[in-house]
């Protein structure tokens, strides 16, 4: 009995080349982690899924511009990009990828207050998403990780994997980063130093 699941973070349009936050190569994964869904027989999805006027938009905040930080209650926030607002075609999930296969779409950043790029916790590390309860639920007490992007939603997953206690790998050639001022380096060094498997 299989007791592992591939989660597969945020390959949707907006962060995929022409989308509103793309990430370098983005769409270039998709042949990759089909591969992955594929050989796994327990495939979670995750889905950035924001409110319009979500408070990590730039937009939200007067006189700022997208990748200036702002401190929230919650520490430090990156601004973005309107991006993966709910219902937008930007939201959806890159359409080469076969994510039918999914049993779980986890949705995040759905909280207009408080940005969430891991798919365990809400920004301020409290806030379950509740997909740690819904794997033990099954059983399922190893995660492998691909999508997007390296150095924020799947190394922040990946961090969170390994406090609630899963054995966690990351697929690094099925990932790619957006790599702000060194942060693709630092969330790699991060990432192997809580003892992720860097595959």
């Amino acid at each position: 009995m299989p007791h592992k699941a591939l989660i597969v973070i945020d390959v949707q349009n907006d962060f995929c080349p022409g989308g509103a936050l793309a990430v370098a190569g983005g769409d270039e994964i998709v042949p990759l982690v089909n591969h992955l869904i594929a050989s796994h027989d327990h495939v979670v999805m995750t889905q950035d899924w924001h409110p319009a006027g979500h408070s990590s938009f730039a937009s939200s905040h007067e006189g700022k511009a997208p990748f200036e930080t702002i401190e929230a209650d919650y520490g430090p926030q990156t601004l973005w990009p309107d991006h993966c607002v709910q219902g937008s075609a930007g939201a959806e999930f890159h359409a080469g990828l076969e994510w039918t296969r999914a049993e779980l779409v986890i949705r995040k950043g759905f909280r207009r207050e408080i940005d969430s790029y891991s798919a365990f916790f809400e920004n301020d590390h409290a806030t379950p998403t509740g997909l740690a309860g819904y794997l033990k639920d099954r059983g399922l007490t190893e995660v492998v990780l691909c999508g997007l992007a390296t150095d924020f939603c799947v190394g922040f997953s990946a961090l969170d994997a390994v406090t609630c206690g899963f054995k966690t790998s990351v697929v690094m050639p099925a990932c790619r980063a957006i790599d702000l001022e060194g942060s693709l380096a630092a969330m790699t060094e991060k990432m192997r130093a809580a003892g992720v498997h860097l595959l």
